[in-house]
Parts: C-alpha cells; structure tokens; sequence
C-alpha cells in the first residue's frame, strides 16, 4: 500500500483517485474549491459518472479514501502526488498550462523525503521536463524527487468500468525506482498481467494526444462518410459496418452523428496541433479533423432547415444536451452550436435530457428545459435527437405526432429505421442514409 496525494478533484483526479484506493492505497483527493470539498465530505459528488458513488463509499468506509483542502500538509504525508488538475484550451489552441505549473510550485514549498510526482493530467509534450525545473529552482537544496507521466484513458460514462480494467497503463519514467513505484500502484493490474507501457516521459506525454486524435479522425472520417452517402445514395451504416469487418479498422468510433465533443478531443485535437506548430511543423490532418467536427454540427442544422425552413416564431425540441449518453457533461456539445443558431433564427427552443439540464442551464439558463420527453415535444414544430440516451431509442411516434405542431424529426443519431418513422407520418432527417432511404420507402 502507498500513501497517495491526488490534487485536483475534477473528471479525472476523482476516478482516478477512488480507483487508487481500490487498489489497496491510502488516498486523500485534495482541492482549493471548499465547496467541492465539502460535497465530497458529504458524500456526495460533485459530477455524475455511473457508478462512481458507490465506488467512494466503499473505499470511504474502509479508510483509504478521504477528501481535504489542506494540500500541503498532504502533500508533505504522502510518497507519490497525482497531478489531475484541468488543462483547458487557451485562445490560440494550446493547452493552459496555469493549474499545473501551480501545483508544481505548491509540492516544490512542500517537498519532504523522497517524493514521486505523477503527472495524470493530460499535458503536451515537455510538461514533465518543465515541472521538474519548477521544482528543482523552487524546492530546498538536495531535494529528492522524481517526475512521472502517467496518462489517463477513461471514457466519460464508462470510467469507473475503464479505470479498473484498463487496455494498457502508460508510465513515463527515467528510473528503475519509478518503474517499480508505478508496478506496486497499479499491483492489482499489474498481477493480472494487464499490458504496461514503460518509456520516457516525453513518449509518454505524446502517447495521450495520439491516441485521442485518432479516435477523433476516426469519428469525423465516418461522419465525412455519411455526408457523402446522403450525397450519393448510399447506407452509411451498411458502410460502416463492412469497414468494421476488417480487421486493420475495427468497428469501434464509426457511428456516424453531429460530431465528438467532451472534455477530452476537442481540447487534445488542438492542443496536438498547437504542439506541431511549437515545432514549426503544420498538422493538416489534425487541423481538418477540428474544421470538419465544428461543420459536422452546421450539417445537422441543415439538416432542420431543409425540413423547416421559417424557423422564426417555431418551437424546436432537443432530445439530448449532453456531448454523449451516459454523462452530464456539455464541454464542446453539438447543442450548444445548434442552440445559439435556433436563438439566432428566433426559434424558441426547449429541451429534455436524462441529467445534463443543469449543466447546460449554465450556458442557456433562458431556454425551456421540459420535466420530460413527451412534455418536451408538446407542441414543437420539430424535434432533433442529439444525444443517443437509451430513452430515446423507443419513442411512441404516434404520441409525439398526435402532440406536436408539426411532426418534423432530425435524427442526429440515426435512433430509427428511416422508413418506420416517415410511415409514422414525419417528416424525417438522419445521418448518412437520407436519400438511400428515401429509394427504398
């Protein structure tokens, strides 16, 4: 068992704090924000992540987990310190770097004995090398201290299930003493033989952007697709899935739609890019990547246009806020582009979402969030399925027609069978199947 300070207590330094204290290790989750804190000491959470809660009371009671404020005198009790503050996009791309370099300052002023710092948060190549010069010119003479890099990989909705049974562990380190602190942190997975990845931290750091931007390519290549099926009349899905069936591809992220969102691609796929041009090098496929996800979500609105093309004094439902099912996250959504675009068009626009209304009411708290599904579409002039929650997968389409001004629906998702909604009596838009649909209806 090591003794574990994990700063921050955001997306990642939650999960992956509670999953280190599942693994045996005593861990105290530190933070500035009181308030988070303290609904933490409550035992609660300050995000929504399935499964999670039951995760923290478990290791709650069992003593291995706890929740402070006072980080330096957690970081002076602790071996290993995680660094899982945020690494959001600055204006020109690249990835504002503030919260980590404070936080290497706050460990420099409280470094004792030998201490291993663990960079969890997602940061460009270089960071390690960076925060190791901050600790060296800030800490006492003679300190002893290692940096690691030790990238995340969890899926929003699934990142308990992810963090606990991972693909690979990623540890960047220049020591045998540091391969063997990271062996002995992980030691569950280790023991069951899950693929570890040792290398130096700048592989590491790189590692992370990587393999983000190509399941982003990877999503926007099949929305490209579709885009074209709709063009030439074919079935993006039976595309999709003959691609799948080679083993080069995989089936996995070609499910056509309005394009990624989240914490994770849209800020990485930048920050790659920015990265590139550090090096006066220009990523042209890493830069479409981005300029054809933010056209992917114009793609749906066209899409409503077609359809519905006075939208001025029209009531538009949106089925689903958050940027993918099983989250309440809203970071880089597809309906905040689409929203801001009803406003502009003086739609009226209102909403329904499983658990991510509140999230957005940060953005839009002037639209009308519906208590439910068929309370949301009562009256509309037409309704976009965004997000793909299982509740929306089977509609009563009879109700929905039966209460809506106009039976108008944009599948963003492609939730239906084309032909099972236009014989509903909708008019219907979807994704990559538009007129192949139409030649078989």
């Amino acid at each position: 068992m090591r003794k574990i300070a994990v700063i921050g207590t955001g997306y990642v330094g939650l999960v992956s704090g509670t999953g280190l204290a599942d693994f045996g290790n005593e861990v105290t989750c530190l933070d500035i924000n009181q308030e988070k804190i303290d609904i933490l000491q409550r035992g609660e959470l300050p995000i929504w992540e399935p499964g999670l809660l039951e995760m923290v009371e478990k290791n709650v009671d069992t003593g291995r987990l706890s929740f402070s404020t006072d980080i330096g005198a957690h970081i002076r009790e602790a071996e290993i310190v995680f660094i899982a503050v945020g690494t959001p996009s600055a204006d020109d791309g690249q990835a504002d770097l503030s919260a980590v370099f404070s936080v290497a300052e706050t460990i420099a002023k409280n470094l004792t004995g030998k201490k291993f710092i663990v960079t969890k948060s997602t940061v460009p190549v270089g960071t390690g090398q960076r925060i190791r010069e901050i600790v060296s010119e800030q800490a006492e003479p003679g300190s002893d201290f290692e940096v690691i890099s030790n990238p995340e990989f969890l899926r929003e909705g699934s990142a308990v299930y992810d963090f606990l049974h991972p693909d690979r562990i990623v540890v960047g380190t220049e020591t045998s003493h540091g391969r063997k602190v990271m062996e002995e942190v992980y030691r569950p997975l280790y023991l069951i033989e899950t693929p570890f990845v040792f290398t130096n931290v700048e592989t590491a750091e790189l590692i992370k952007y990587a393999s983000n931007a190509f399941l982003a390519t990877k999503i926007t290549f099949i929305n490209e697709i579709a885009n074209i099926c709709d063009v030439v009349g074919a079935d993006v899905h039976m595309v999709a899935k003959t691609m799948g069936l080679d083993g080069r591809i995989s089936p996995k992220f070609l499910h056509p739609g309005p394009g990624y969102g989240g914490s994770c691609f849209p800020k990485d796929v930048k920050a790659l890019s920015a990265i590139a041009k550090g090096g006066n090098y220009e990523a042209q496929l890493i830069d479409t990547v981005t300029a054809v996800n933010e056209a992917q979500r114009m793609q749906m609105f066209r899409k409503l246009e077609r359809l519905l093309p006075d939208l001025e004094g029209k009531t538009v439902t949106l089925l689903g806020l958050a940027f993918k099912q099983r989250t309440d996250d809203v970071r880089e959504s597809p309906a905040l582009p689409i929203i801001g675009k009803l406003k502009e068009r003086g739609a009226t626009v209102r909403a329904f979402d499983p658990v991510a209304m509140e999230s957005m009411k940060k953005h839009h708290p002037d639209i009308d969030y519906a208590d439910g599904i068929y309370e949301s579409v009562e009256g509309a002039d037409a309704v976009m399925i965004l997000t793909e929650w299982n509740e929306f997968r089977g509609l009563n389409l009879g109700k929905i027609k039966e209460v809506m001004n106009q039976p108008v629906m944009v599948d963003c998702r492609n939730l239906y069978d084309p032909g099972t909604v236009r014989k509903a009596g909708f008019k219907y838009a979807c994704v990559g199947r538009e007129t192949y649909s139409e030649k078989l209806s």
